[in-house]
């Protein structure tokens, strides 16, 4: 790869981490959260505990957290490339990337914790009172980052065929 290709590299990494974590958080609005209504309190908390502590792998964190830091790359190319409007495209889509984090850290990692810290649902007293506390917020908060990381992976979509690399 020559320094030229570099650019387009980026924008090409950074859409595809960025669609992976954007289809993750889709999978979970559409599937996972709608399908798991459907179990008692107990099976919900159990599987979401489950999800929670299997999700924390080198892969998903890699994707996840690679996709900002391969969009702003992308972005301070495209900038001092002076890449026209796919620029602000990307840029844009960087900053949409961070609000998926952001939104993440600030709701659905807290929630996660304190599910995680109300101990074995086996022998919860009132599974309940946990899901209730988890559910409507964790999803809305997905719901969030889905919608931004799904932004972002159209900008950049627009970038790749406007030739923003």
């Amino acid at each position: 790869m020559t320094f030229d290709q570099l650019p387009t590299t980026l924008l090409i990494s950074s859409t595809v981490a960025t669609g992976l974590s954007a289809g993750l958080l889709y999978g979970f609005a559409c599937a996972v959260m709608p399908g798991l209504r459907d179990v008692d309190d107990r099976a919900f908390v159990a599987v979401m505990q489950s999800v929670n502590r299997r999700i924390l792998n080198g892969w998903f964190l890699a994707t996840f957290v690679g996709a900002p830091v391969l969009c702003g790359a992308a972005a301070v190319a495209a900038i001092v490339g002076d890449s026209g409007d796919q620029r602000f495209v990307i840029g844009g889509a960087a900053l949409l990337s961070l609000v998926s984090i952001a939104i993440t850290g600030a709701v659905n990692v807290p929630l996660n914790n304190a599910l995680d810290a109300s101990g074995d649902p086996a022998g919860m007293t009132n599974p309940t009172a946990v899901r209730t506390r988890f559910e409507g917020r964790w999803t809305r908060g997905n719901i969030a980052r889905a919608t931004a990381s799904t932004a972002a992976f159209g900008g950049l979509v627009w970038a790749l065929v406007n030739g923003g690399g």
